[in-house]
């Protein structure tokens, strides 16, 4: 795997606020057989029962949703590929209703073999971990305006200031910028 200040310097470089759902130089035959190689080896891996779907209107080009049963972690799990960054790709277990989980983690052998993976396939493997670090990219992103919309409704008291919220209104993260919808 690359080192994390590389895939960290991967991230600020891509980052376009003109182009929020794909770069300018957006080529969908190159993602559609990228994301077909990576469902391919999915499958491969964890069985037929391995689901897949695209996005639109979001950063990222597509979902490949692995069944509890087959992860062998007794969560499911899920891979996603962006459409940014000659496509990072990212995997995370799900606690319940689509929610990552902090508690159960990919196992370093699952990391190894997706990262050679997408190395193969020409993506980036991007850990949930520095997903999680705060965005401090040239894009203004939702989180960003649900702080503009809070302080006005606070302003106009339709809303009350709660102090708990305060902490996460207004923040974003890496994995708001290239694994959501716009």
């Amino acid at each position: 795997m690359l080192p994390m200040g590389q895939i960290r310097g991967l991230l600020l470089e891509h980052d376009d606020p003109r182009h929020l759902e794909r770069p300018a130089d957006f080529d969908l035959d190159s993602s559609r057989e990228c994301f077909a190689r990576l469902v391919s080896a999915l499958k491969e891996r964890f069985g037929p029962s391995c689901s897949s779907g695209l996005a639109q209107d979001a950063s990222f080009y597509g979902v490949i949703n692995v069944p509890a049963d087959a992860t062998g972690l007794g969560r499911p799990m899920r891979a996603v590929m962006s459409n940014f960054g000659s496509y990072f790709v990212t995997a995370e277990v799900v606690a319940g209703e689509g929610v990552p989980s902090s508690e159960a983690a990919l196992t370093q052998e699952f990391v190894t073999w997706l990262d050679s993976v997408c190395t193969a396939a020409g993506c980036t493997f991007v850990p949930a971990d520095l997903l999680r670090e705060p965005y401090d990219g040239p894009s203004v992103l939702e989180a960003h305006q649900d702080e503009e919309l809070i302080a006005a409704l606070v302003a106009a008291s339709e809303v009350a200031e709660d102090e708990d919220d305060e902490e996460e209104v207004g923040k974003a993260y890496w994995h708001d910028r290239y694994f959501e919808y716009m």
